[in-house]
């Protein structure tokens, strides 16, 4: 999708890319040639919930067909759990002090992305963790994370979606005691939040803790650092290493610890 095809959401975004405070600006970002990336599963039966989650995502449906002036009339309701599908965990989420989702600065949704591909290892370890070696590797690469990026993990996890057991690496209901799914490290989300400064982090997998996590070290040092996190990424192949922006905006949900999330990349 080209972003020439959608004046008004161009006009929207290039609004939001304009006021946005994350540092450094990008320059000589086209807008009007920019593609625009969806990063988001859709949120349907088939969506991925927590297995200790009571209830899932329930679409009913309100009305559906001709009205008697003659016209058509659709509507539903919905009901869903903060945390599950394409989703956002709120600072608070870890964090009695932190953020909720309504007052998560745009700036930490709206910014430049950067995408850490750790495939090559997660292919023969579904536990692995993102080091500070990786970083380091990647920025000989591709250069120093710029302070105000938003630092996406691609695991290639996004492909096994939404196959419960491959996923999630168990499918019993009800039991998280027995997941297996690549995901940050403890010592890397510190070195990003701490000394690369980004405004949020998010993966391709369903927690920014690894499967096996007894004690979500990682979301506690991102609630610590009142950093939101994107989990269940979808698409982060159709993203560059450096480059694009970010947009990510959640259900702005007054003191919600998370949310359903559309996140989409503009690559240039």
């Amino acid at each position: 999708m080209r972003l020439r095809h959608a004046a008004g959401w161009l006009a929207a975004a290039g609004l939001v890319l304009a006021t946005a405070a994350a540092k450094p600006r990008a320059r000589g970002f086209d807008l009007s040639t920019a593609h625009v990336v969806d990063l988001t599963h859709p949120f349907d039966a088939e969506t991925l919930y927590w297995p200790t989650s009571p209830s899932a995502f329930e679409l009913k449906v309100l009305s559906a067909g001709p009205t008697p002036g003659g016209w058509y009339y659709a509507a539903n309701t919905f009901c869903a759990p903060e945390h599950g599908g394409t989703h956002l965990d709120a600072p608070h989420h870890f964090s009695e002090q932190g953020d909720t989702c309504d007052r998560i600065p745009l700036s930490r949704l709206v910014a430049r992305a950067v995408v850490l591909d750790v495939r090559e290892r997660t292919a023969g370890d579904p536990d692995y963790r993102l080091r500070v070696a990786d970083i380091e590797a990647w920025e000989k690469e591709n250069g120093r994370i710029p302070e105000g990026a938003i630092a996406l993990l691609r695991t290639g996890w996004s492909m096994r979606w939404p196959d419960r057991k491959r996923y999630l690496g168990d499918d019993l209901p009800g039991d998280a005691s027995n997941l297996h799914f690549p995901s940050f490290g403890e010592d890397a989300a510190r070195f990003l939040i701490s000394r690369r400064k980004v405004a949020a982090i998010g993966l391709d997998t369903a927690s920014i803790d690894y499967g096996p996590s007894k004690d979500f070290a990682v979301h506690r040092v991102a609630g610590a650092g009142n950093v939101p996190a994107f989990e269940n990424v979808a698409n982060l192949e159709r993203v560059p290493a450096t480059g694009a922006w970010v947009v990510a905006l959640p259900m702005k949900i007054a003191g919600g610890s998370g949310g359903p999330l559309r996140i989409v990349a503009l690559v240039p």
